[in-house]
């Protein structure tokens, strides 16, 4: 007989202000998803598969408690998402030293009537960034802090990267880590200026790629991802890409704040980030591209370095180059 599954919450690691609280999350069938070191490959597959192959929780009550006992309730979406969007006075007093407000979610009992893994206690975390910092970071993952093969012919590499090998077999890009220490603490010497991971990948990896980031030792920061579509989906496209959605959501809420983009010259980083910069001309300190040894594509990234002028953009074949600009620049 197959085991009944129990339910999970997957929290997600968000970002907010002193009074804009925002959570996402998904409801999801457990599915015993563990990302042990030195797995084997074929328990790495098993676990990519299973999330890929997630089964959500559409339409069911959720419960969010703050750490000061205030409770909100939201149901989740068709594809078991939740979102809560609040109003909340004086949040920054419930953050740690880092600036994370902890929270915990829960399935509303009473409506269901599946066993909960974990004692129905989720917890998350959403990030209110220092009013001492200089700047932030927004970053793209793939072929820019973890190689993954964007470029490759049919993303066959990405396939086989994702697919078949553990976080713990999958290496950063050289030099990132000590880049982006360098750009969290600044000139203040003080890990204040916060960072955001933007990726095309889909939420279904989150796990992965937490625990990838987090091995390696990159600054702590929201991730933000797609939806995993498939064929099927009934629900409308979005009306413009991920990751200019997500990179304006940013612009807009931390209207005092300056950014640095950081991305790579394999897919679209190129066109979203210096499109951005035009449209908020001031706002943007720099674009860093990673130059990922594609003579086609890197013919086109010049011509659009050569014809923008509104941010200095740089195509870097190390971290050694963005780290002397950024000196140069006042940055660090």
């Amino acid at each position: 007989m197959f085991k009944k599954k129990t339910l999970r919450i997957n929290t997600y690691e968000g970002y907010g202000t002193d009074t804009n609280f925002h959570a996402k999350g998904r409801a999801l069938e457990d599915e015993n998803v563990n990302f042990d070191s030195d797995q084997n490959t074929y328990k790495t597959l098993k676990n990519i598969y299973k999330q890929l192959e997630s089964d959500e929780i559409p339409n069911t009550s959720i419960e969010l408690k703050l750490s000061n006992g205030k409770i909100f309730e939201t149901i989740t979406d068709p594809e078991g998402y939740y979102h809560f969007n609040l109003t909340i006075p004086n949040l920054t007093s419930l953050t740690d030293n880092k600036g994370w407000v902890s929270y915990a979610v829960a399935y509303k009992t009473n409506t269901l009537k599946k066993q909960i893994s974990d004692q129905n206690i989720f917890p998350g975390k959403m990030l209110i960034p220092s009013t001492n910092a200089q700047f932030a970071i927004i970053s793209d993952i793939d072929d820019t802090i973890l190689h993954t093969g964007v470029a490759s012919i049919l993303k066959w590499r990405v396939a086989v990267n994702t697919l078949f090998k553990n976080y713990d077999k999958r290496m950063p890009v050289e030099g990132t880590v000590d880049f982006y220490k360098k750009l969290q603490i600044g000139t203040k010497k003080s890990t204040v200026n916060p960072f955001f991971y933007v990726s095309n990948s889909p939420w279904n990896l989150y796990d992965y790629l937490c625990a990838f980031i987090e091995k390696n030792h990159f600054p702590k920061g929201p991730i933000l991802l797609r939806d995993f579509r498939t064929p099927f989906d009934k629900t409308p496209k979005p009306t413009e890409p991920h990751k200019r959605s997500e990179i304006i959501k940013l612009l807009r809420l931390y209207a005092h704040l300056k950014f640095i983009l950081i991305g790579d010259s394999g897919e679209k980083d190129a066109d979203i980030y210096t499109k951005i910069a035009e449209e908020y001309p001031d706002r943007i300190l720099a674009i860093y591209l990673r130059d990922v040894n594609h003579s086609r594509k890197e013919k086109r990234i010049k011509k659009i370095i050569q014809s923008f002028k509104t941010s200095p953009i740089l195509l870097i074949r190390n971290s050694e180059e963005a780290i002397q600009h950024a000196k140069e620049s006042g940055f660090i």
